[in-house]
């Protein structure tokens, strides 16, 4: 048995725990082991939640580094809004914006039968929420939002001319063959994280915050993408180089967060994003500079975020 296989075994053990299904995917330079349980394959497309961001970031990167856009560019260049806010602050979470549309949650708590909380945000209900919302200074500190991260994605649409579906398949999943990453179609059942069957999320035109669907094949080859020389390299490249500094180990790249390891742990560089919507959890992580990463996704809205980090750091340490 190989290292690979072990560590890639051993989270997958850690993970399965209260979980109905899982997959995960240690990569290693050229190297790839999938595994995975309760049913689910390499193949098994699934909700990604939050790690749409990293798409939706990957798309302002591949624009900007065209010149078609700026990253301090204004967002009232593209939609009605507060002023101050740029494409910058909405992809590294310091546009000062709340993290949910102003309302939603109350009405999402008075409509239980209604799955998807984000159903009503479409773009009208989105450009009118704006209005109503005095965000603190930008570019003064982070503070994770979905409604920045969705705005991003509209406003790179309509500035497109395509919706956020159509802007991700020419920008991305196109390019590097993602053939079963988009918006919409089949997924397999999720479920609470008390077992129970969950409905799918779309997010409506909130959907560069979250709406995403794909699977373990498609994520590798995304992930790996950022560590080999590709089509998306110069996208990369630029994502990867701005910084917004959290702390003395934590930063915000375009999308991506990312942390140094205190040199007791190896100093190594993790960047990361996680998701999670009302069925499901995914992770995905890799260090540009060691070559490797990991890819989890499960069919349960229960995060494993310390099994992912547990696996990076693994596969670090052997590279």
């Amino acid at each position: 048995m190989s290292d690979l296989d072990e560590l890639t075994r051993q989270a997958v053990q850690k993970l399965e725990q209260r979980r109905r299904g899982v997959v995960v995917a240690a990569l290693a330079g050229d190297a790839t082991e999938i595994q995975s349980s309760g049913g689910l394959t390499d193949g098994s497309r699934l909700e990604i939640g939050s790690v749409t961001k990293v798409f939706t970031s990957l798309v302002l990167a591949r624009l900007a580094g065209r010149g078609e856009v700026r990253l301090d560019q204004p967002l009232n260049d593209f939609l009605p809004a507060p002023a101050g806010i740029t494409l910058r602050h909405l992809a590294t979470h310091t546009s000062g914006l709340p993290r949910l549309p102003k309302g939603m949650l109350l009405r999402a708590l008075l409509r239980r039968d209604v799955s998807d909380p984000y159903v009503d945000c479409t773009a009208d209900f989105l450009i009118a929420n704006l209005a109503r919302i005095r965000p603190a200074t930008p570019g003064k500190r982070f503070r994770y939002s979905n409604l920045g991260a969705g705005l991003l994605g509209l406003a790179l649409s309509r500035h497109a001319g395509l919706d956020y579906a159509g802007l991700v398949a020419r920008e991305v999943t196109t390019p590097l063959g993602l053939t079963s990453t988009g918006i919409g179609g089949p997924v397999v059942q999720g479920h609470r994280a008390d077992g129970r069957p969950a409905g799918p999320w779309d997010l409506a035109d909130l959907a560069g915050a979250g709406g995403l669907r794909s699977t373990a094949t498609d994520l590798v080859r995304f992930v790996r993408a950022h560590y080999e020389e590709s089509v998306i390299t110069p996208a990369v490249e630029l994502e990867l180089s701005v910084e917004f500094r959290r702390n003395p180990f934590q930063t915000v790249r375009l999308g991506w967060m990312a942390q140094r390891l205190h040199p007791s742990q190896g100093g190594h560089l993790q960047i990361l994003h996680n998701g999670q919507t009302g069925g499901y959890y995914s992770f995905a992580a890799f260090d540009p500079e060691k070559r490797v990463g990991v890819v989890m996704l499960t069919d349960t809205a229960r995060a494993g975020d310390e099994v992912g980090v547990d696996l990076l750091k693994g596969l670090q340490s052997r590279a």
